[in-house]
């Protein structure tokens, strides 16, 4: 019950690893907002957390537009009476051959999965700063450390992240926000399919499966508590050692 009593908000938590974020925050203690797109997935969502004993809130919100994002902190507050921890998870992975990428695409992923974590980002560190303390964990990925095929759009977005977390660290600790980085490895969602990540994936991880959302939840968690004291600007990766991996023959 590392989060009991927090007052916390995660977007993109109507599916995937924002779900399981949400999921665990409740089950932590937390007051969780969950806000997607999606409203009846965040309905859905927080109608779970409350079955399991926890205080789940449904809010819907476009990450993209800053007025939604001001308004989604204000609602937290609304209820809540602060915002002590916020993880910006929302995002879509996309892939496109580099020589075909069309600029609407890079356009359209930049914005979602960039530019919505700060529009986000701002207005929580907004509330906190006013507040003197808060926990921020923007969701990257280790396509954001390493390249991939077909990932230049997805890779820079989330590697731009990492760069913003990082300078956010830097501004934001004066007001007691400690703001780290969670960049999961392949895991497994409602969407996926296969039994286990593949050959591209597994050839280049120490633990050969998929990560659960519930630990990404446990990773954003830590970040989020009072056992985070002394970490900011950190890239914490939950990836099965895929990001570590260097030479795997003996």
């Amino acid at each position: 019950m590392r989060l009991m009593g927090k007052a916390t908000l995660v977007t993109g938590a109507g599916h995937g690893i924002g779900r399981g974020i949400a999921r665990r925050f409740g089950r932590e203690g937390a007051e969780v907002l969950v806000t997607d797109l999606d409203l009846e997935a965040a309905e859905r969502v927080a109608g779970e957390i409350r079955d399991a004993g926890g205080m789940g809130h449904a809010h819907r919100l476009d990450v993209r537009v800053p007025e939604q994002a001001a308004a989604a902190v204000e609602a937290a507050v609304s209820r809540f009476g602060r915002l002590d921890a916020a993880v910006n998870n929302a995002g879509r992975t996309s892939r496109m051959p580099f020589l075909e990428m069309t600029l609407e695409f890079w356009d359209e992923l930049v914005r979602l999965n960039l530019t919505g974590v700060f529009v986000c980002a701002q207005a929580e560190a907004r509330q906190m700063a006013r507040q003197g303390f808060g926990r921020i964990v923007n969701v990257s990925s280790n396509s954001g450390i390493r390249g991939g095929r077909g990932r230049a759009a997805y890779g820079a977005t989330k590697a731009g992240i990492i760069n913003l977390t990082q300078s956010m660290a830097i501004e934001l600790a004066d007001h007691g926000i400690l703001v780290n980085t969670l960049a999961p490895g392949p895991t497994r969602t409602e969407r996926t399919t296969a039994a286990t990540p593949g050959a591209a994936f597994e050839n280049q991880m120490s633990l050969k499966r998929f990560g659960e959302p519930d630990e990404m939840g446990a990773a954003a968690a830590f970040l989020c508590s009072d056992d985070c004291t002394f970490t900011t600007g950190h890239v914490l990766s939950v990836d099965g050692g895929f990001t570590a991996t260097g030479v795997m023959e003996g």
